[in-house]
């Protein structure tokens, strides 16, 4: 079960300085409510701030979130709607793919659905890739493997390309802004899913899966978002502390892109405040779906260790997630992708149908 109001304006700022404020008034179509979710459990309602008391003395103004952080893209909120499918790119037995897009906080994304075949409506799976060069890349091209094999077993699969991605919108501050955007992206999929009314969607069952970089938003993605989405799944994971992942894909390349983040930004030595907000560990609390996590041990692209500390992370604040060890394999999963996919469709199959 998952939040399932169209619309709430963000709660107050979530952050380990800010307390949060209350909902306040206005409606937007499709928008993803982003309070904090209930100490019991995942709701189908928003929550409501506690009774005010009267005091003699004016309350304190919250300060405002810094809009690249995580509170900041939990304080306001996101949609997703006007899901449009066009050409078809290919036809199976088992389900049609067609180019689609949508908006997501008011820019079209483009991507790839793949509807099976059959009477609906079928539970849904929005797909997050890892990196892959946007003056290359095509639509749909990361996790063609999954987005088939997901699909023969019976689940709407919607790739997002991500904003400056084939036919997306453009989003020229994305990269300086630690490409939290595609935070919104994925969020904006679910909603656009969530409303779009098609007979072959549920949606009220919807899983996330991403890979590699796709993995970092998948983890944005739970504590910006809880109770969009019913269960994810990640496989070989970047880092969850963005300024190791600067350091470790970018600053040992060369990437310029690193003087323009740290001048907008800071160091994590000069401005250790922001780097403390762009981790999503920091909100771990916050999360509510069941995470499942694939991870060689012979990662040569993103370390083992940083899935075994997110997940230690995880397991401390209490939340339902599973790391499984694939002895001697690498980042793109070859010999062990079979056996990694039946543990993602029986995880799924689980939560969603």
């Amino acid at each position: 079960m998952r939040l399932r109001g169209r619309g709430c304006v963000a709660a107050g700022l979530v952050s380990v300085l800010v307390a949060l404020a209350g909902c306040a008034g206005g409606e937007r179509e499709g928008a993803v409510p982003t309070t904090a979710p209930p100490t019991t459990g995942r709701s189908s309602t928003t929550g409501s701030a506690p009774p005010r008391t009267e005091t003699s003395e004016a309350s304190p103004t919250p300060t405002p979130a810094n809009p690249v952080s995580i509170p900041g893209l939990i304080a306001r909120p996101h949609t997703g709607s006007d899901l449009r499918l066009g050409a078809v790119l290919a036809r199976t037995a088992a389900y049609t793919s067609r180019a689609v897009t949508y908006e997501a906080d008011g820019l079209t994304i483009s991507g790839i659905m793949n509807v099976p075949e059959g009477e609906g409506p079928f539970p849904a799976l929005v797909l997050a890739h890892g990196y892959i060069d946007p003056s290359v890349y095509t639509t749909g091209r990361g996790l063609a493997r999954e987005q088939d094999l997901l699909a023969r077993e019976g689940f709407v699969v919607l790739h997002t390309d991500y904003r400056n991605h084939a036919g997306s919108d453009d989003d020229p501050d994305n990269d300086v802004n630690l490409r939290l955007g595609y935070t919104e992206d994925v969020i904006g999929a679910a909603l656009a899913l969530r409303d779009s009314g098609r007979p072959e969607i549920d949606g009220d069952r919807i899983g996330l899966l991403g890979r590699s970089m796709g993995g970092g938003v998948v983890y944005n993605t739970l504590v910006v978002a809880p109770g969009l989405f019913d269960a994810a799944v990640v496989f070989a994971p970047v880092s969850s502390r963005p300024a190791e992942n600067i350091d470790h894909f970018q600053r040992s390349d060369g990437d310029p892109v690193v003087a323009e983040i740290e001048a907008a930004h800071g160091t994590p030595a000069s401005n250790p405040t922001f780097w403390r907000e762009v981790s999503p560990l920091t909100y771990v609390d916050r999360v509510t779906e069941p995470l499942l996590i694939h991870h060689g041990t012979a990662d040569a692209t993103c370390p083992l260790a940083w899935s075994e500390r997110t997940t230690a992370e995880f397991e401390a604040a209490g939340k339902d997630v599973r790391l499984i060890k694939y002895p001697g394999e690498g980042h793109t999963f070859a010999p062990q992708w079979p056996t990694s996919m039946r543990h993602t469709v029986a995880f799924f199959d689980a939560h969603l149908r």
